[in-house]
């Protein structure tokens, strides 16, 4: 079977701390029922993302972010992909942040039973290659929750 022609992605990301992302929006949504990130940035040394959130989570709530994600990792998930038409959306994939010259096929990301999400980026092949999720700092001003992480392999 021939792959699928896609957009062509604008960026390299560093696979285990985008495959990361994957894990921490879905742990937020799980968490927070908080909507998966629209404002992120991806590097191999640091990595920032934001939340849209109410109120700035406790100390106690930011350690269990970086426990979830760790114990999540260790459960070394598979990340596997699938081509789908837009037609043929599979359940919990949400397409509100697709640019507007997205493909009609889109390729859908599935980190074991833990995400699913269309991406048209780079990831490592199971969770355990992530390494070691460390939150490094986070911050909150007028409702957006920010978390600088960092993973170590």
């Amino acid at each position: 079977m021939q792959e699928p022609i896609l957009n062509e992605h604008n960026k390299q990301e560093h696979e285990p701390a985008h495959t990361a992302e994957h894990l921490l929006n879905q742990t937020m949504v799980r968490m927070f029922g908080c909507e998966r990130s629209r404002n992120a940035h991806i590097e191999r040394k640091k990595s920032k993302i934001n939340y849209n959130l109410d109120t700035c989570p406790t100390p106690e709530q930011i350690t269990e972010i970086e426990r979830t994600m760790n114990e999540v990792i260790e459960q070394d998930l598979p990340v596997t992909f699938e081509f789908v038409t837009r037609d043929n959306i599979p359940e919990g994939v949400v397409l509100d942040k697709l640019p507007q010259d997205a493909s009609e096929t889109l390729r859908i990301v599935r980190i074991g039973d833990y995400d699913i999400c269309a991406c048209i980026g780079s990831h490592v092949k199971s969770t355990k290659e992530i390494g070691t999720f460390k939150i490094t700092s986070t911050s909150y001003n007028e409702g957006s929750f920010r978390i600088v992480y960092k993973v170590n392999q």
